[in-house]
């Protein structure tokens, strides 16, 4: 019996040996924390202004992100290679952001423009970090930061018959500016 129990703790060490050392475990797992971390900041700021994809969303994408380029590199892909792999991450993301962008035909606005924008900055900080890109991930995060936090309480102000945004900061179409102007459609 003891020779069963032996092969299946020799199977489950084998399964488990695809970090080398001490080293590349702290490395993957610093990576995957880091990026956690700088999308869950992200998703923090995008949660505190009521948006649908907040905290776990933003944490999901750059997490996922980074182990789509993390699990590559310590299996030994080349860069040639795993460009082909962000092609499909970014081919993914960009399918998964289509549905965050919504047109409202009744009124004519298009709302999910930040939100999806927001979530592909995200999938690039978890690139970033998974492919130990650290300190241009977390400049990358701190300039979304000041972005989407500083630019809505700078736009001019602007006479309320001619603003181009909508009570939810949403920028109106030229037809529905027009609309609002005249009190009636072009």
């Amino acid at each position: 019996m003891d020779g069963v129990w032996q092969e299946i703790w020799q199977g489950v060490r084998a399964d488990f040996s695809d970090l080398p050392g001490v080293v590349a475990i702290t490395q993957l797992v610093l990576r995957m924390l880091l990026a956690t971390f700088l999308g869950g900041l992200l998703g923090y700021q995008r949660e505190r202004q009521g948006k649908d994809a907040g905290l776990r969303t933003h944490m999901l994408v750059a997490l996922g992100s980074a182990f789509f380029v993390l699990i590559p590199l310590q299996a030994g892909m080349s860069m040639s290679d795993l460009s082909r792999v962000l092609r499909g991450l970014i081919a993914g993301i960009g399918f998964l952001l289509a549905g965050t962008i919504l047109k409202q035909q009744a009124e004519g606005l298009i709302h999910g423009l930040t939100t999806a924008a927001g979530l592909w900055l995200t999938a690039a900080v978890g690139v970033a970090v998974g492919l130990g890109r650290e300190t241009s991930a977390v400049l990358g995060t701190v300039l979304a930061l000041i972005i989407l936090a500083l630019l809505p309480q700078i736009r001019p102000d602007t006479d309320p018959e001619e603003t181009l945004w909508d009570e939810t900061g949403a920028l109106q179409p030229p037809a529905v500016r027009a609309v609002d102007k005249q009190g009636s459609a072009p």
